[in-house]
């Protein structure tokens, strides 16, 4: 059984995010989707409400779980006893980064690969910084996420905006 891992904070997901879940579910017998809770970064939503709108927006798909997990992916793969790592590439300038992280992955978990999928190039522009960027001006999500994930955006720079 293949087993892959597709890590990222996914704060918040987006189409482009489900996009290479659909795509990398397809060409695997199990994906793991990891959520990174990195404490170095300030997520707007919790891990726990990650995972939460994770598992609303791929409960279609039979073959997709949600955990969350702190630390290395190395460990984290290794624990999941998963295979394969898959990222997502929208342009150029995202290889170099994960190309060096690819290989430092390998060095650390020798027998770990990484994929890379290009995304879709209704997504190639699309990130979680400017989905969130667009949601606290009061922008137009729906085209960007699903309407699961707008809500929670909206609640959440709705709370933010009367602190």
């Amino acid at each position: 059984m293949l087993r892959a891992i597709y890590p990222g904070s996914f704060d918040p997901v987006t189409y482009g995010h489900l996009d290479i879940m659909k795509r990398s579910s397809k060409i695997v017998d199990e994906l793991v989707v990891g959520v990174l809770n990195n404490n170095a970064k300030m997520p707007l939503f919790s891990a726990a409400e990650r995972v939460k709108m994770l598992k609303e927006v791929t409960t279609g798909f039979d073959n997709i779980v949600i955990v969350p997990f702190e630390g290395l992916l190395v460990d984290f793969a290794k624990k999941m006893e998963a295979e394969l790592i898959i990222r997502g590439l929208r342009a150029i300038t995202d290889f170099e980064y994960e190309l060096q992280m690819s290989q430092t992955n390998h060095k650390l978990g020798p027998g770990l690969e990484t994929m890379f999928l290009t995304t879709s190039i209704e997504y190639s522009y699309l990130s979680s910084t400017t989905v969130k960027e667009i949601a606290a001006f009061g922008g137009d999500t729906s085209q960007f996420v699903p309407e699961v994930v707008g809500r929670e955006l909206k609640d959440k720079m709705k709370a933010k905006r009367s602190v």
